[in-house]
This record gives C-alpha cells, sequence and structure tokens, in this order.
C-alpha cells in the first residue's frame, strides 16, 4: 500500500506528464488515501482533464476536486451563445435522443434534464459538452427511463465483467432493486472501479448506479 507521500508525488508526477493544463497552478494534497486538487484554471476541458490524470494513478481511493474555473477574456460567453453550442452539441452526438434533453445555463454553468433510455447517454450527454467555450461546469439531472427484470440486469452486468480480465468479478458483487444497482467489493485501482461502474451503466434498464466499491 502506498503511503500518502507516495501517493502524492505520484499524482504530481502524473499531473506534470499530461500536456492539457498547467500542472504548476495546481495543488495536491492527500490524506489517507484521498485526493484534493486545488488551485486555478482556464477551462472546464481543464479541470476535468487534472481530475482524469489524478485518476489513473494507482492507490488513489477518492478525488476531491476544488479547482476553481477562471476563463480568460477570449474564452467567455454569453450564456444564450453557450446554450446554443450545448443544443447543436447534444443534436451532433449520435449516441443521444433528438427530443429529451433540456438544457438551462446560469452564468457559464450549464443544467441538463430530461430522460434518455441508458445511463451511458446520460454520461454521454455531458462529455458532448465539456470542451465548448465559456463553459464553468456541468450539473447532469438527466433521468433513465428505461424497464427490464432485475434478473435480467444482473445477469448482464456480471457477463460484462467476466469479459473484462483486468477486474477481479470474484471480489465484487451486484446488487439489484428494481433498476438501481449497487455494486460492493474490492478491487485494486480506481480505474478497475471505474469499469465496473462503466460496465453497469452502459446496461440495458439500469437507472442509477450506485458504487460502494472499496479500492485496496
Amino acid at each position: 500500500m502506498k503511503s500518502d507521500h507516495q501517493l502524492r508525488q505520484e499524482v504530481m508526477d502524473e499531473l506534470a506528464w499530461d500536456s492539457a493544463f498547467d500542472d504548476n497552478r495546481i495543488g495536491v494534497e492527500v490524506v489517507s488515501g484521498i485526493v484534493t486538487l486545488t488551485g486555478h484554471l482556464d477551462s472546464y476541458a481543464q479541470k476535468y482533464a487534472a481530475e482524469r490524470a489524478a485518476l489513473r494513478v494507482g492507490g488513489v481511493k477518492g478525488l476531491a476536486v476544488e479547482i476553481d474555473v477562471h476563463l480568460p477574456g477570449a474564452s467567455q460567453r454569453t450564456d444564450s451563445e453557450i446554450a446554443a453550442a450545448a443544443r447543436h452539441a447534444i443534436e451532433w452526438n449520435v449516441l443521444l435522443p433528438k427530443e429529451g434533453i433540456q438544457i438551462k445555463v446560469e452564468h457559464g454553468w450549464i443544467t441538463l434534464s430530461g430522460q434518455v433510455c441508458f445511463d451511458h447517454q446520460r454520461e454521454a450527454a455531458e462529455q458532448s459538452l465539456r470542451n465548448l467555450f465559456g463553459l464553468i461546469g456541468i450539473s447532469n439531472l438527466i433521468t433513465v427511463q428505461a424497464s427490464a427484470a432485475p434478473r435480467d440486469i444482473r445477469n448482464s452486468i456480471e457477463t460484462a465483467l467476466q469479459r473484462r480480465a483486468h477486474i477481479q468479478t470474484t471480489a465484487l458483487y451486484v446488487g439489484v432493486n428494481d433498476k438501481v444497482v449497487t455494486l460492493t467489493g474490492m478491487v485494486g485501482s480506481l480505474a478497475e472501479r471505474q469499469e465496473a461502474c462503466r460496465a453497469a451503466q452502459h446496461t440495458p434498464g439500469v437507472e442509477r448506479v450506485i458504487d460502494n466499491i472499496v479500492v485496496v
């Protein structure tokens, strides 16, 4: 198990390796395996890239992102411009339904609402907007409307996990209550934890995934 000091250094090294942002503007603190990122960056895309970089480091048990987005003058847009760009991005994404997703923008912050058929579509809607000019942040309030038997949902997720050789499926338990999936157990890295959650999100009939997986 890595010490907090070792984990902090590895997170800092990973941030320095990634060219998507200026790592000198990011502070890193680690307490009991929980990493906190602080600082200021020029875009939401950079903030998200920094978050992903920290999550790539093995041994990270949790991540708190307290990075502020300070837009330079050239990147600032009105809420109307951001809303129009967001609408185009949603409509041009072939994974998303043409109707059913609503967009609200307030002070550069986008709130998504509406309904989709799969949880991975909910994630795709947010992903489509992360690189927009003028964006400060995203609240994803989209819900999933789908029907499937709990037994079918559990079997589909367990089968999907078994196909991913790098995940120790024997240490994971899939619980299904109506259309809400709860994942419990232990994995060796945050990447494995995310992959297990992703497999559940892509399963037809899943409305929500509760992640109780522990990284050891």
